[in-house]
């Protein structure tokens, strides 16, 4: 396995494959460690969280670094998403007790309950563009409920998934307990197979949440999926332009566009389209392209050339079935994996900008009449991920959030992020399952009802 630093376009280091017997040993290890874990206390695996966030937040930089030369990743981003991830942890250090609690139920019994025990080892299968977020949100909620964790990450950040597993090891968690497992995707397969290993987990592209959960549904495993996304921001007649432009531009740009809920299609009433759109461009044209390592950089290369190849190429066919481009829309002329900021207009039904997923920072800007119609492109998607709305009236914002858009999260007047503290994830084929908030940590537990005559 190699990475590749997508900016310099040079190998920084290559990695041995585990092999199966490895993969066996790692899962019998987690199964093994697992059983002594489950049965520690919640004040007992709360230390070792405690300490994995403080390792987090001391190794910050070095951390962050690692994110920037294996993926792309701005500095500055990189620190933010570490910090993140120590949040996550003392989040969960601290409720996990409280979110897992026994709780008495009224029956016909003289005593009945709701217990909630750990399912056993976890496979997480992630991907590269959180590639310590993705992975912490998952395996903090997960450990904290007493199951053990197997971590199958993206080839090319095998340096980012190793530092995690040190992470673990380094704050005391028994050895094995959490594990990366330096696997091909092709083996996935081998390791949902295994009888110890009893759910899975996955981040990803919605063919790959398919193929997951195929698989683990032949073997009755249970799957959380987050995918795609192409979400959709509307700016209604009442919006604030200047409040918009600017968080529809931030959500559009963070992670250079490699973000399933960022700002994907912005679907402007025509009555304030061109005050929108001058607003919306000038404030990409800000953007400093450049170095991931530079502190002054805010928009690095992208994760791969041939992502970057992937996504002109959806930007070409739309051009070509005749969507026009503002802004950008032309490979730099840089060893790098760079793609500047891209602003396509005339988007239309059948055209790769509207239909699918544009994973990188191009924009498709939508001009509709009404906001009827407004919501109706909103919906008009495969996917369902995140959404957002822009408007004054925040009353009449709301009630379209929560009564008429498809989307797992839809925040008003905000840019769509994670957050411990609420649910995370979609419907359609941005998948199912939730993570986060007392939601997640109840995705990989036994609901054991305990009933007493």
């Amino acid at each position: 396995m190699i990475s590749t630093n997508p900016y310099t376009h040079t190998q920084i280091a290559e990695y041995a494959e585990h092999s199966p017997e490895d993969v066996k040993a790692a899962i019998e290890t987690a199964h093994q460690q697992h059983e002594i874990w489950r049965r520690k206390s919640f004040t007992e695996r709360a230390q070792h969280l405690m300490k994995v966030a403080e390792l987090l937040s001391s190794r910050s930089q070095e951390l962050a670094k690692t994110m920037s030369t294996e993926m792309g990743k701005p500095l500055q981003e990189g620190r933010s998403e570490i910090e993140k991830c120590a949040w996550v942890c003392r989040y969960y250090a601290e409720h996990a007790e409280e979110f897992l609690a026994t709780t008495a139920v009224d029956s016909d019994a003289s005593q009945s309950m709701v217990a909630y025990r750990p399912l056993g080892v976890v496979l997480a299968v992630m991907p590269w563009n959180y590639p310590f977020w993705q992975v912490m949100r998952f395996a903090a909620p997960a450990l904290m409920a007493g199951n053990a964790g197997l971590l199958k990450h993206a080839s090319n950040v095998s340096g980012c998934a190793l530092a995690l597993e040190k992470l673990f090891v380094d704050a005391g968690c028994p050895e094995g307990l959490f594990k990366t497992l330096l696997i091909p995707s092709d083996r996935v397969a081998m390791v949902l197979e295994h009888p110890l290993v009893r759910a899975a987990t996955l981040t990803g592209s919605t063919p790959a949440g398919k193929a997951v959960a195929a698989k683990a549904g032949e073997q009755l495993k249970k799957t959380v999926l987050e995918l795609g996304g192409s979400d959709p921001y509307l700016i209604l007649e009442d919006a604030d332009l200047d409040l918009a432009a600017a968080q529809c531009a931030q959500s559009r740009l963070l992670n250079t566009g490699q973000s399933c809920i960022g700002a994907k299609r912005f679907i402007v009433l025509e009555s304030v389209y061109e005050r929108f759109l001058d607003k919306f461009v000038a404030q990409l044209k800000e953007a400093v392209m450049g170095d991931p390592l530079n502190e002054k950089t805010t928009l690095g290369p992208m994760a791969r050339h041939d992502l970057r190849d992937e996504l002109h190429a959806q930007v070409q066919k739309s051009i070509e079935a005749g969507a026009e481009c503002i802004l950008g829309g032309e490979i730099p002329e840089h060893a790098g994996a760079m793609y500047p900021p891209t602003v396509l207009v005339n988007v239309q039904p059948g055209m790769p900008a509207y239909d699918e997923e544009l994973f990188g920072p191009v924009a498709s800007v939508i001009k509709v009449s009404s906001e009827a119609e407004a919501i109706r492109v909103a919906n008009d998607s495969e996917f369902g991920l995140g959404a957002a709305i822009f408007s004054e009236d925040t009353e009449r914002a709301k009630a379209l959030a929560i009564h008429e858009i498809e989307a797992g999260s839809c925040f008003v007047n905000h840019f769509v992020k994670s957050d411990p503290r609420l649910p995370f994830g979609g419907v359609k084929q941005s998948g199912y399952g939730r993570e986060l908030g007392p939601y997640g940590i109840r995705e990989f537990v036994n609901t054991k009802t305990v009933s007493i005559a």
